[in-house]
């Protein structure tokens, strides 16, 4: 080979893939990602139309917006923990008494709104604090811990309640607006622009990085495809509830959670040391990494959205009580992360299998509202769904496992 030739760049260790190349790889590698939960979505949507019409109205799609945004939050911390492997059992308790801590302090202290939610974000960051030492420095299960955490915070929810059970919000200011403030048209389509073009943007970006450290980079098309159909989705989504009431601050803020975790964990090393650690602690440790650290900051941030999970929910209820953060939370919280793609082994899932899996979740509850189907019939569907996503999350293991 000549001197010239060695000299010239080459493009031969990044070719373009298209859209069949990238998923035949994901499919050798197991990885079947968001496809799954799609087509459920597809289908729950058409059976439930065809048994009701007005699930697809832009009013009941509106509520359903509303109704998903308080458990999708905590199920959005829950995928922390499940990333490496753990599992928080006390965030559905978490909630409920930091709603209380809030509501305490701003109904019966004149606190600040603003203020008492920065309260309640503290002690439910502290809360986290304590569990990720629990279990990192004195080795306990992170099962026990939470576990142990599920029945002691409820306990102090109780008595932080005291006789009196339940608390008021000012439902014309402060914290209860939060569930009751719409976006302005303008406003929302400003958001989906915003929104799809940074996605093209950093994708293209992305690619540029590839190309220059010569990896394997999607063609352009397929990434101008991508983030049309993002920009598709999104204007759908505005559309359809802006001839209702149209986009709740809550869903926004949802959203907005949602892509800040992405970001975290896809673009920052932090992120990337909780899939290692959650793929292979022993061999991250070696690498360097301080796990300890890593998953005491998991739990830090399971615990914090928890927090802002109870106050979605103390917004939109417009009162704590003894219920608060009780009922089937906590258990449509870890089901809708792992039904959203994320697995129960650690190292593989996303922060949109929150969003993907408390629509599933919330949907057939809203769908069975509608047809008067007894709880006992949902419970079965949903633990049924439940149990066909831990399956193929298994099915998807072995075939890694087998790869390697």
């Amino acid at each position: 080979m000549s001197e010239l030739a060695m000299k010239q760049p080459t493009l031969q260790g990044n070719p373009p893939r298209g859209l069949t190349d990238a998923l035949a790889d994901r499919l050798r590698r197991g990885d079947v990602g968001a496809m799954p939960v799609a087509v459920g979505l597809v289908i729950i949507a058409v059976v439930f139309d065809r048994l009701n019409a007005h699930f697809l109205s832009a009013e009941n799609l509106t509520n359903l917006a509303l109704q998903m945004a308080a458990t999708g939050t905590i199920a959005l911390g829950i995928v922390l923990v499940l990333l490496l492997g753990e599992i928080d059992l006390s965030a559905g308790s978490v909630s409920g008494l930091t709603a209380v801590v809030m509501t305490q302090l701003y109904v019966h202290h004149g606190w600040n709104p603003v203020f008492a939610i920065f309260a309640a974000l503290a002690v439910g960051a502290t809360i986290g604090l304590l569990h990720g030492v629990m279990r990192t420095k004195l080795n306990m299960p992170s099962f026990v811990v939470t576990l142990a955490g599920l029945i002691g915070w409820q306990g102090l929810m109780l008595y932080l309640l005291g006789k009196e059970g339940t608390v008021n919000l000012p439902f014309d200011r402060g914290i209860a607006k939060i569930s009751d403030t719409w976006l302005l048209p303008w406003l929302a389509w400003l958001l989906v622009a915003v929104l799809a073009g940074g996605h093209l943007i950093a994708s293209l970006l992305t690619r540029r990085q590839r190309v220059r450290a010569e990896l394997t980079v999607s063609a352009p098309a397929w990434i101008a495809v991508r983030s049309g159909g993002l920009a598709l989705l999104l204007a759908a989504t505005v559309l359809v509830l802006n001839s209702d009431r149209g986009v709740p601050l809550t869903l926004v803020i949802f959203g907005g959670l949602i892509l800040a975790v992405d970001l975290v964990l896809r673009r920052t090393v932090f992120g990337r040391r909780i899939y290692a650690v959650g793929g292979n602690a022993e061999a991250a440790r070696r690498a360097g990494i301080n796990v300890t650290w890593v998953r005491i900051a998991a739990f830090i941030g399971c615990s914090a959205l928890a927090t802002v999970g109870g106050i979605l929910a103390a917004s939109r209820l417009v009162a704590v009580n003894q219920s608060s953060g009780g009922s089937d939370i906590l258990l449509n919280a870890i089901a809708a992360a792992v039904i959203g793609g994320t697995s129960l082994f650690g190292g593989r899932g996303r922060a949109y299998a929150a969003l993907l899996g408390i629509l599933v979740i919330q949907s057939i509850t809203n769908g069975m509202l509608l047809l008067n189907v007894d709880s006992s019939v949902r419970f079965m569907v949903t633990g049924t769904v439940l149990a066909v996503a831990v399956a193929i999350d298994s099915v998807a293991r072995r075939g890694v496992e087998a790869a390697r």
